[in-house]
């Protein structure tokens, strides 16, 4: 009965037309989770660190929130958007406005970063593109924005080789997936803990994403005022959010 409910509500959300952002609440293989579908060829998808005027880091949602109001615009959604440091800084390649923050790390290491292979968000005008890093780097598509995370979760339509179903690595766990061609972006976020193998063949099997980024777990955060979520909680580093003018 849960995986005919998720089934509808998949195909509501690709029949239905577009909107800023449709989040909705989904149940799959008897966990739930919060599923943000962003038209990526209307809206404006964008990543957030630092204040423009200030340089200090925004951190949280209300900040963010703030920002955009300042300039005439609503912030419709936002979610935690990559691994970061102490001081909030970027572990991975970021960009905002054009402007390369950080490079790219795509060498393995300890933690989920540098469980390989990850991936980067590309956000360019009118799409949006996940890419295994050394594709990335091969091809170099040109990006208005861009955060590098870790793990990927699906990687042309399969679920990244070190997963396991039996893993008890559990967390809360966020991360996003392209299908469309890179119009449609679909951000997830685990209501109670999951392994990476029960969000990565969320999206896979039911988003249909032949592409997946892992973001964070633990840490992870929503915001999505159609349901209700305005998460706190510690300061974030990179933060990925629609917003739309004000009406």
């Amino acid at each position: 009965m849960r995986w005919r409910l998720a089934l509808a509500m998949v195909a509501g959300w690709f029949a239905s037309p577009a909107m800023a952002v449709d989040c909705d609440v989904m149940q799959h293989d008897g966990r739930d989770y919060s599923v943000c579908k962003v038209d990526v060829a209307n809206e404006e998808l964008r990543l957030f660190l630092n204040h423009p005027e200030t340089g200090d880091v925004l951190g949280s949602f209300g900040s963010v929130d703030a920002l955009v109001s300042g300039q005439g615009k609503v912030l419709r959604f936002a979610m935690n958007a990559g691994m970061y440091h102490q001081d909030r800084s970027p572990v991975g390649h970021y960009v905002e406005n054009g402007e390369e923050q950080m490079h790219i790390i795509a060498s393995a290491g300890p933690g989920n970063f540098g469980l390989l292979p990850n991936g980067i968000l590309c956000i360019q005008d009118g799409a949006a593109l996940v890419s295994e890093t050394k594709q990335f780097q091969a091809e170099q598509p040109e990006c208005r924005f861009a955060t590098q995370s870790g793990p990927m979760l699906v990687i042309d339509g399969e679920l990244h080789p070190r997963f396991l179903p039996d893993s008890d690595s559990r967390y809360v766990r966020n991360g996003v997936g392209v299908s469309d061609g890179g119009k449609t972006a679909w951000f997830v976020i685990s209501h109670a803990p999951v392994t990476f193998h029960e969000i990565a063949v969320l999206f896979r099997d039911e988003l249909k994403t032949p592409q997946a980024l892992y973001f964070d777990g633990n840490i992870s955060k929503l915001y999505a005022p159609d349901l209700g979520r305005h998460d706190g909680g510690f300061p974030m580093g990179p933060i990925v959010g629609v917003v739309s003018p004000a009406e």
